[in-house]
């Protein structure tokens, strides 16, 4: 993608990755499914992670899994909060962005 991406966008595609997974989904997994929508690499979306477990956006437990342990990132409810404002925001500036573009102005 040539648009850039930033921090808020960033947040709102991890927060609707890991809120589809109601018992949480792994670091991994999160890159793979972010990765449908933006070219990102795994050393990028963790200090993402880390931002999101900071503000109280997530949570993490630990689970093993091949003999190792996986860390599991869970939605809270601060973070469905802070997902359900970025959703409402980035519906109304898709619309601004699409009157212009569309030529409606």
């Amino acid at each position: 993608m040539i648009f850039n991406t930033g921090a808020a966008l960033l947040d709102t595609i991890v927060l609707s990755v890991v809120s589809k997974e109601s018992q949480g989904t792994y670091g991994y997994k999160i890159t793979q499914d972010v990765r449908i929508a933006l070219d990102v690499s795994e050393s990028t979306l963790y200090p993402v992670l880390r931002r999101l477990l900071k503000d109280n956006c997530l949570e993490t437990y630990d689970q093993e899994c091949g003999g190792r342990n996986r860390r599991y990132y869970k939605i809270t409810a601060e973070g469905k909060a802070q997902l359900e404002m970025y959703r409402s925001e980035w519906h109304e500036y898709v619309q601004k962005i699409n009157t212009i573009i569309e030529g409606a102005l």
